[in-house]
């Protein structure tokens, strides 16, 4: 293990987050998450609650993806911090960001920040997110394109 990555149960959560990733369900989402999980987003106009809704946005949001690479993961007590880059299946733009996972004692995922950038980029995403998730989730956490 490099220095400054910290211990196993970083490992793991980034594992879980990252298989998540790859299979791209609502299960795989699911079974990484804490029961009161919290999704906060550059790409959110406010916090998704809650196992069902958390769950919806992740398996919503990695269908956008064409590829996604998480770098440079690094875990220090609770949290881990995964840098990345992506790219959208459809219209081929680009998106680099900072993921924190924060995971209780159990080691499940209770907490999710997802720093999007570039900012033209990040609103787009949010936009497609609301329209993929019209009626699952509520429309005031998107991005409504003029």
């Amino acid at each position: 293990m490099a220095a400054g990555t910290g211990g196993t149960g970083g490992d793991t959560v980034a594992a879980g987050w990252s298989k998540a990733f790859e299979d791209r369900t609502k299960a795989a989402f699911g079974g990484t998450f804490a029961s009161d999980v919290v999704l906060e987003a550059a790409t959110l106009h406010e916090p998704v609650v809650g196992l069902e809704a958390v769950r919806s946005v992740m398996a919503a949001a990695s269908g956008i993806y064409g590829e996604l690479v998480f770098t440079d993961p690094v875990t220090s007590a609770a949290r881990t911090f995964l840098e990345w880059r992506a790219t959208a299946a459809d219209s081929g733009t680009e998106y680099r960001g900072v993921t924190v996972l924060t995971a209780n004692a159990d080691g499940a995922i209770e907490h999710i920040a997802i720093h999007h950038r570039p900012l033209g980029s990040a609103l787009q995403f949010s936009a497609e997110l609301g329209r993929r998730l019209d009626g699952v989730v509520p429309a005031k956490h998107f991005f409504q394109e003029a």
